[in-house]
C-alpha cells in the first residue's frame, strides 16, 4: 500500500472527475491520500471530501502565494479549524521567492503563524519552500527555539544541505514525481541517500506528473510510479519503500492513524 502524502483533489484537473480519480488511486494500491488546503475559500470543500471519503484526510492552511490575500488568517483561526477530527495537518505554508506572488514579509508572518498553530495543536506542519532556503531554515530554527514542532518538507527540490538541516530539526522529506525527470540529477542524488525513516512520497497532483505520465494532469494513482522509480534509485524493493513511507506517514500524521 502506498500513501499519497500531498495532493489537491479539489483543484481544477481533478475535481471535475474526482470520483474516478479516487477509484483509479485505489486500484493502483493507494491506501490513503492527504488533501491539502492552500486558501481559506477551499477549506470547506477540502474537508467535505475527507468527510465523504474514508481514505482521504484534510489539512488547513494558506499557501505562501496566498499570503497577501489572507492577512486575517492567524494562529487562532488555524487552531480553531484544525480541531476537526478529519483535519490532520497544518499547511501548506512556507516561503516562495521564485514567483513572489505575495510580499515576502507577509509570507514570513504567515509561515510563523502556521508554525505556532502546529506547535499549539501538535499537528505536523507541511512546508513549501522555493528559492527561499536560507529564510525558510532561519525561521524554522528560530521558531523551534520557542517550542518543538514537527512536519515535512513537501515536494522536495531544495539542496542536499537543506535536507540535512531539515532532518536535524526532525522534519521528513517528501519526494514527488520531479525525481523521475531527466534534468533532476541533483534531486536524485539527494533522494538516493536520504534515510528511509525520513522519507515520504507524494504527487502534488494535479501538478508534476511523473514519468511515464508527463504532459497529463497528475493524480494520486501516479504516486506508485514515483515509488517504483525511487525504490530502483535507492536499491530497495518497492514493497520496502511502500511499507516504510506508509509507516512514516502514520507516525507523523498520527491523528490520521
Amino acid at each position: 500500500m502506498f500513501i499519497d502524502s500531498h495532493c489537491h483533489l479539489n483543484y481544477k484537473g481533478l475535481i471535475e472527475d474526482q470520483q474516478n480519480v479516487l477509484e483509479r488511486a485505489r486500484g493502483a494500491g493507494i491506501g490513503l491520500m492527504l488533501n491539502i488546503a492552500t486558501r481559506e475559500s477551499e477549506w470547506d470543500d477540502v474537508l467535505d471530501t475527507a468527510l465523504r471519503e474514508p481514505d482521504v484526510w484534510a489539512t488547513v492552511g494558506i499557501h505562501p502565494h496566498e499570503a497577501d490575500e489572507h492577512p486575517h488568517v492567524d494562529t487562532a483561526k488555524l487552531v480553531g479549524r484544525a480541531s476537526h477530527p478529519r483535519i490532520v495537518g497544518i499547511g501548506e505554508t512556507g516561503l516562495d521567492y521564485y514567483y513572489d506572488h505575495s510580499d515576502r514579509e507577509r509570507q514570513q508572518r504567515s509561515f510563523r503563524a502556521h508554525i505556532a498553530a502546529s506547535r499549539e495543536t501538535g499537528l505536523p506542519l507541511i512546508v513549501h519552500t522555493r528559492d527561499a532556503e536560507e529564510d525558510t531554515l532561519a525561521i524554522m530554527r528560530d521558531e523551534m527555539g520557542k517550542g518543538a514542532y514537527g512536519g515535512v518538507i513537501h515536494c522536495f527540490t531544495a539542496s542536499g544541505a537543506f535536507a540535512d538541516a531539515a532532518m536535524e530539526l526532525g522534519f521528513l522529506i517528501s519526494i514527488s514525481g520531479i525525481v523521475t525527470f531527466r534534468n533532476a540529477r541533483d534531486l536524485q542524488e539527494t533522494a538516493a541517500r536520504l534515510p528511509l525513516e525520513s522519507l515520504l512520497i507524494e504527487t502534488d497532483s494535479p501538478f508534476l506528473a511523473p514519468v511515464p505520465h508527463r504532459g497529463k494532469p497528475c493524480e494520486p494513482a501516479f504516486v506508485a510510479d514515483t515509488a517504483r522509480f525511487l525504490a530502483n534509485l535507492r536499491g530497495e524493493s518497492v514493497e520496502q519503500l511502500a511499507e516504510a513511507t506508509s509507516a512514516n506517514f502514520r507516525k507523523l500524521f498520527s491523528k490520521a492513524a
